[in-house]
């Protein structure tokens, strides 16, 4: 009777320690997915920023541009 106790108590240790370790493992990949998604968040916040800043400088050009010409359209007249 002893043994079959002994023997129940182990096999819920045992059944008790595989669902750690799945909950271990599966808490692990999920913390893996976060930080792989941070960095794509971060890439994808970096490349918006440099292409704001290009769009910037290429409408300061347009800008300028667009005086250039309206200043000799006006001397024209």
């Amino acid at each position: 009777m002893a043994a079959l106790l002994l023997a129940a108590f182990l096999l819920a240790l045992l059944i008790s320690g595989i669902f750690d370790s799945r909950k271990l493992k599966y808490a692990a990949a999920q913390a893996d997915d976060l930080r792989q998604l941070v960095r794509r968040f971060e890439q994808l916040a970096e490349n918006t920023l440099d292409a704001q800043q290009r769009v910037a400088v290429d409408l300061a050009e347009l800008r300028s541009r667009a005086a250039a010409i309206e200043h000799i359209l006006r001397t024209v007249e």
